[in-house]
Formats: C-alpha cells, sequence, structure tokens
C-alpha cells in the first residue's frame, strides 16, 4: 500500500526524479576554449573575420544548430496521460547549453558591440541581431573598397609598394565577407601601371593560358628593373644620332600630345645604339623584339621620343615601317596624291629641339601585283629627312597584317592571307623601298606622269573640264592618255 501511494506521488509529481542536465565534453571543451580560438573580439570594423571563426568552433562541435534561429527548440512543457503537463527534460537540457553557448559568445564581443545584445536570452537570437546590425554596414565597406580597388594607380610608388596597397585592399575586401577574382586581381594591377608598361600589359592579356599572381609578381619587379636601367641610359645619352620627332600640339581640335617613333641603326655598329622599332626599347632591333608577332601591340605615345635616327645630311627616298607613328611623313610632294594645304597647328620638331610645319597633307597609294593599299593620311614636310609608313594606320585602312621576322616582312590580305608584298630588313630597319624594277617590289609609287599629276592635283576634274585647261593652257603639254 505504501509503494502504491510513492508511485502515486512520483506520478503526480515528476519534476522531483528529473535528472539535472549534462555538460558535455564537447560544451565544456567550447566553453573553455572560444577566447583561445577566436582570436579577435567582435568590433564594427571586423565582423566577418569574426563570423567566420565563430562558425568553425560551433560547426567543429556540433552546436551550429543553437546559431539558426529556424531551428526551434523543444517544447518546455509535455502533456501527461493524466491531462497536466510536465517539465520537459530535453528542453531543460537544451536551454542549459543554449545558456552556457549565449555566454561564451558574449565573451568574445567588445564593449562597444555588447550593449546591443545584452537584453537577448538565447544564442540564436543574439546571432541575428548581430547579423542583422553589421550587413548593411558591411556591404557599404566592401563597395568602397573595390571602388579603392578600381582606381589604384601605380603613380610615384614603387612596384613593391603598389603590389602591396592591392594587396591589403584584396585583403580588406575578403575581411568584409566578399571575395575579388584572382582575374580581376590582375586586370586591376594591369589598369593602374602607367603608358611605360605598354608593352608588358599587352604581353599578358594575349597569353593563351592564364597567368597566376605568384608568376606576374616577380614579372612586374623585373620590368621595373628594366625600365629604370632604359630611363638611366636614355638619361645619360644626348642621342646626337636623333633627326626628328613629330610632336602633336594643342591644335584646334584639341588633340593633345602624341609622337611618333622608331629607331635606325648607324652605319659605325660598333659605335650606334638601336632602338627597337616595335616596342620603342633600347638594345635590340625590330627583328629580334618579341613582340614581333604580336599583330594588335601597339607602343605606349611618349611627349618626346626619336622617330628616325639618321647620320646621313641627304634625304633617304626609302621609307620606313613605324609602328609608332600616327601618321605617314613624306619629305617629298611626288608621294602625295589629292594633295591640299595643311590647316592644323601641328609641328615635326627636330631632335635638336627645333621645329619645322606641315606644309601639305594627302593621301597616295601602294601599289602590288595583287591589289593597291592606301596611305589614307600623310603629313607633308620637306625639312624631314626620312619617310615614315604608320604600321597602325597601313593595316588599318587596307585590312592586311604584317608579319615581322630576322629577314624581313610580310604583308598578307586579313580575309584572303594571300601575300601582298614582301620586304627586307636592312640594318634592323624594316625598309619599303623607294623604287625596283620589277613590279612585285615596288614600295610606292611616287614617279607620276605629268598628265596625271596634274590630275590628281586638280582633285579629279572630269574630262572636259581637263580638255579645256589643256586647250588654255598649252605649254602644260597636258596629254589624254590619263582618260581611258
Amino acid at each position: 500500500m505504501a509503494h502504491s501511494e510513492t508511485s502515486s506521488l512520483a506520478g503526480q509529481n515528476p519534476a522531483t526524479v528529473l535528472p539535472d542536465p549534462v555538460i558535455s565534453s564537447n560544451l565544456k571543451f567550447l566553453v573553455s576554449n572560444i577566447k583561445n580560438v577566436v582570436s579577435i573580439q567582435l568590433s564594427p570594423d571586423n565582423f566577418p573575420l569574426w563570423k567566420s571563426q565563430v562558425l568553425k568552433i560551433f560547426k567543429a562541435n556540433g552546436f551550429q544548430k543553437f546559431l539558426d534561429p529556424h531551428s526551434p527548440p523543444p517544447p518546455e512543457l509535455i502533456p501527461n496521460p493524466e491531462g497536466s503537463s510536465s517539465p520537459n527534460p530535453l528542453f531543460l537540457q537544451w536551454s542549459h547549453t543554449d545558456q552556457n553557448l549565449s555566454a561564451s559568445l558574449c565573451s568574445t564581443i567588445s564593449t562597444s558591440v555588447l550593449p546591443y545584445v545584452l537584453a537577448l536570452d538565447s544564442t540564436a537570437v543574439i546571432w541575428t541581431a548581430l547579423e542583422t546590425q553589421f550587413q548593411s554596414t558591411n556591404r557599404s565597406k566592401v563597395i568602397q573598397l573595390k571602388n579603392e580597388l578600381h582606381n589604384i594607380a601605380l603613380k610615384n610608388s614603387t612596384m613593391t609598394q603598389y603590389l602591396t596597397e592591392i594587396k591589403t585592399l584584396v585583403d580588406k575586401i575578403a575581411a568584409a565577407g566578399s571575395v575579388v577574382d584572382t582575374e580581376d586581381i590582375i586586370l586591376y594591377i594591369l589598369n593602374g601601371l602607367p603608358p611605360s608598361y605598354q608593352s608588358f600589359k599587352t604581353a599578358i592579356r594575349t597569353m593563351l593560358t592564364p597567368i597566376h599572381l605568384d608568376q606576374l609578381y616577380p614579372l612586374l619587379l623585373s620590368e621595373e628593373v628594366n625600365l629604370a636601367n632604359d630611363a638611366a641610359k636614355t638619361t645619360g645619352n644626348s642621342d646626337p644620332n636623333t633627326a626628328l620627332f613629330v610632336s602633336r600640339g594643342r591644335g584646334r581640335r584639341s588633340r593633345g600630345r602624341s609622337s611618333t617613333n622608331t629607331a635606325r641603326e648607324s652605319r659605325n655598329s660598333t659605335s650606334a645604339t638601336l632602338t627597337c622599332q616595335i616596342c620603342l626599347k633600347r638594345g635590340h632591333s625590330a627583328a629580334s623584339c618579341w613582340h614581333r608577332a604580336n599583330l594588335q601591340y601597339t607602343p605606349p605615345a611618349t611627349q618626346q621620343s626619336t622617330a628616325l635616327l639618321a647620320t646621313n645630311t641627304t634625304p633617304d627616298s626609302s621609307w620606313y615601317l613605324d609602328s609608332g607613328a600616327s601618321a605617314h611623313l613624306t619629305n617629298s610632294m611626288d608621294n602625295l596624291s589629292l594633295s591640299r594645304p595643311y590647316q592644323g597647328s601641328d609641328t615635326i620638331t627636330i631632335g635638336d629641339g627645333t621645329s619645322v610645319g606641315i606644309t601639305n597633307t594627302g593621301a597616295g597609294l601602294l601599289p602590288n601585283p595583287s591589289r593597291k593599299l592606301h596611305l589614307s593620311k600623310i603629313l607633308y614636310s620637306p625639312a624631314i629627312r626620312y619617310n615614315l609608313i604608320s604600321i597602325s594606320q597601313l593595316t588599318k585602312d587596307n585590312d592586311i597584317t604584317i608579319t615581322f621576322n630576322p629577314s624581313g616582312f610580310i604583308l598578307k590580305d586579313m580575309k584572303t592571307h594571300k601575300v601582298l608584298f614582301q620586304g627586307p630588313c636592312n640594318n634592323g630597319l624594316y625598309t619599303l623601298p623607294a623604287g625596283s624594277s620589277t613590279e612585285a617590289n615596288k614600295a610606292l609609287t611616287a614617279d607620276l606622269t605629268k598628265a596625271e599629276s596634274w590630275h590628281r592635283k586638280l582633285r579629279h576634274p572630269n574630262k572636259h573640264t581637263f580638255d579645256l585647261i589643256s586647250k588654255c593652257n598649252p605649254n602644260l603639254n597636258l596629254g589624254k592618255s590619263y582618260f581611258f
């Protein structure tokens, strides 16, 4: 009878026999070591880093569900068969664990942030409040850092300082919870380099396989040293062989300043300094330049650079391919058709500092057995010594490609790949001869008949006008053979 009463009382008051909550070994480890594992206290500036460390230790010990607000706790009470409710031992165990976790979490929060969560009573609620508080602020910070990364430039910094600054920004963005792709980092690095690194940037961008950052860094440091050495040689060299360079001044169209440049080796190879026609760097010729097969390469423009080095005192009738020229240059009116007086303010500056004007502009033809090639923009000045052909202008106007090799160069039609012209490499310069005995080797038709010359100077008059001029001016000896 006594036993029956005891059982009945136990059934009516089960709380008296509930076991005490158990502290698991994982919970003991987390509570004891969280401040060692989470090495920083939460502040307004480091939420993503703090969040990452907290998540790792919670997941490692199986408590990540306590951070999830969508993971409900066990019910606090459970119904009895008699219709009453009793405390749920699972809830007691959950509450005991949650309070230990929330206390541990608060121990990693700085005093400036702690007031935001003091009144919150569960780990999931604290975690959600912190995410809500810092998420929008963190996004604004990421946008600001990415904007700084987009506008970064080398300027007067050393390459090491420049790369360190970029790495610092990338690390801050990563700490803010965002990731910058490796290809984007390389793009930001290249965009911030000055024009003197143009050949380097082109080489990197045209690589068939992506380059890793660990490979790019030493290449940039090496390029910085090479450019510094070239600059030192240029400063120490008085450039006695400089003939001319083109300096585009501020004209009516405000085109700014640009320049054309290339190099010609002196006849005395023991004392001359080579300047590459393609990349414009000293110490090698165009035949050995590593950019000679890159059809899309464009060298950086400089405000003052040599266009063609010379030792002659008489004009040279040959034409020279110039990768830096923005227009064709000539010293002979015979090379112009549709000539007209030049109305702009651009000048051609001689290497000793004196300037000469541009007298006329016009167009020309580069004939060959397959098809005619147009020279659409020729600047004429009788004071210059050498005729230059702009490679970029020639290829753009005629839809052709130019391939360079140590012995010469080849002009090909870009669509049909048909060879249009083959020229030599003389003393490191790719030369178009002024004339040749064979049609295939003609570089430029400049020796026009009198009738054709007058016809082009008059900008293609019709036959009636041409006959009238010939009749009124018989001393001009204008024949009729030009009109077929």
